[in-house]
């Protein structure tokens, strides 16, 4: 009889010991690299998360925003993924663009080296032109390009992300040739839009929603009309088979700890029903689409097929 009490007063130490290990996390600040710099899409996306996943982690968490510009993205995902699976370090992931650079060069990571935590944001491409360059309609970019192959510059955040794949797909779709002008993030490459030093841009619709007075832009690449551009026709509207965009969202690298990851994918499922969050989100036009931890890993696998896909019958530069 002695033995059982042992026995069950063990066994209640240690669900006691499990209940405080998970209400411990986090005990000090979770850093959030961003790969990209500030600005842009991505690092919009990370700072107007971060304090409703503080609020969701509870315990005074704080979420610290880290900019790692370079290399496409590269650099910061890279980071994240070598880092201690302690769960104060996490990543934003960008899709397809992730996947992309770990077919066309040699990558200091894979498919495997992550914790998948929730995808956030998927957010369409849009064409568009500086005002000095006087193409301010698609017919009249397609039929420059087709005049002067490659005379046309396009500013681009990056190569082989989401806006190197719209225009990989615009190219195959018109017979046309561009010539690519990457820049470390889409902030940058809207900048020199502006400043019309590229004559045209492939961005997403987040990343021009406050500059569309300054900017041509000539569609999205929706099936639909988007609610955050309601004006602006798609490229199918126009006769351009174009869809194709940007998913955002949040990685840990591999081998996180299961209540940390049980922690943080409950915070990150929350935000899709949080009314102040889809606010936040809709005021910098970011079109929100939470998926969370499995079903965002199969999303990742399925898009690494896609654009190994396009790798095998495309150069990306």
């Amino acid at each position: 009889m002695l033995n059982i009490f042992k026995k069950t007063a063990i066994a209640g130490a240690m669900i006691l010991s499990a209940g405080a290990a998970l209400a411990e996390y986090p005990e000090k600040p979770i850093e959030v690299i961003v790969g990209y710099s500030a600005g842009g899409g991505t690092d919009v996306m990370a700072r107007t998360a971060a304090p409703f996943i503080e609020k969701y982690l509870g315990d005074g968490a704080s979420l610290v925003v880290k900019n790692m510009p370079g290399a496409s993205g590269q650099i910061g995902v890279t980071e994240a993924a070598n880092a201690d699976p302690d769960g104060y370090t996490l990543g934003t992931f960008n899709l397809p663009g992730m996947m992309a650079r770990t077919i066309d060069r040699e990558a200091g990571y894979d498919r495997d080296s992550f914790t998948y935590l929730a995808n956030v944001v998927n957010d369409p491409n849009v064409i568009v032109t500086s005002k000095a360059s006087g193409l301010d309609t698609l017919d009249k970019l397609l039929e420059e390009a087709k005049a002067n192959p490659l005379a046309i510059t396009v500013g681009m955040s990056s190569l082989g992300g989401d806006d190197h794949f719209a225009l990989i797909k615009l190219e195959q779709a018109t017979d046309t040739e561009f010539t690519i002008v990457p820049f470390k993030g889409s902030a940058p490459a809207r900048t020199a839009l502006l400043g019309g030093h590229v004559a045209m841009g492939i961005l997403n619709i987040s990343e021009v929603a406050e500059f569309q007075d300054q900017l041509n832009v000539l569609g999205v690449a929706t099936k639909e009309r988007s609610q955050f551009a309601p004006d602006l026709p798609t490229f199918k509207e126009q006769g351009l088979d174009l869809v194709n965009g940007s998913m955002r969202g949040f990685i840990a690298p591999a081998g996180l700890p299961e209540d940390v990851q049980a922690k943080l994918i409950d915070a990150f499922s929350q935000l899709s029903d949080d009314q102040e969050f889809l606010d936040a989100m809709a005021a910098t036009a970011n079109p929100v689409e939470v998926v969370t931890g499995e079903e965002f890993k199969q999303l990742t696998s399925d898009l690494y097929d896609l654009a190994n896909g396009v790798w095998q019958t495309t150069p990306w530069n």
